[in-house]
């Protein structure tokens, strides 16, 4: 098996490691003090907004996205190595370059599975790194990290859906930049236990 990178891997390789040595390592420090500056572990400090352009211009953006038109096109085994360099800062780097959790999962979802509607409202948006959002499933008192534990449900009324459960450790929903979330609850519970979510 070859375990060569190809031209294109490379090329965005060698971008990232000199973005990441001229503007990532080199801002750590501003980046920390200006959210403590701040007061609020929350805040978006003004050097990661000159952070997101730059790797923009470099088309550093959204390569987690296998799709091309708003993606670099990589299969997941291309862009392995490039989420190995970003972990290396991992505060920094993934949102710098718009490829921090929860948004990347939910950017996925709604690539594939939105409506229109949807990806108009709130995927372009996430696209864009104008907005942050939430992943909503961990559950108290058990492994939630497990689908098949998932207690909430979710039950359609009519035209509308009724949401009923709790959740914590919501990854996102901290964040003043969070405007949506993916909730994950239980809409089928006949089905089998790995078929029983939405």
């Amino acid at each position: 098996m070859d375990f060569a990178y190809n031209a294109k891997v490379e090329e965005l390789r060698e971008n990232l490691l000199d973005f990441m040595d001229t503007h990532v390592y080199p801002n750590e420090a501003t980046y920390h003090e200006q959210i403590e500056a701040s007061g609020d572990r929350h805040h978006n400090p003004p050097i990661m907004e000159e952070l997101k352009a730059e790797a923009r211009s470099r088309g550093l953006w959204n390569l987690f996205l296998p799709d091309d038109e708003h993606g670099a096109g990589l299969k997941n085994v291309e862009y392995a190595p490039l989420a190995e360099i970003m972990g290396r800062s991992p505060l920094i780097a993934p949102e710098a370059t718009n490829c921090a959790a929860p948004d990347t999962g939910n950017m996925e979802v709604l690539h594939d599975f939105g409506t229109r509607e949807q990806q108009e409202e709130w995927l372009l948006p996430l696209l864009a790194g104008e907005i942050r959002s939430a992943f909503f499933m961990t559950e108290p008192d058990v492994a939630s990290s497990d689908a098949q534990n998932i207690g909430s449900r979710i039950v359609r009324d009519g035209d509308e859906y009724v949401i009923n459960g709790r959740k914590w450790w919501s990854s996102g929903a901290a964040s003043p930049r969070c405007k949506v979330g993916i909730f994950m609850g239980v809409t089928d519970p006949d089905e089998s236990p790995y078929r029983r979510q939405s």
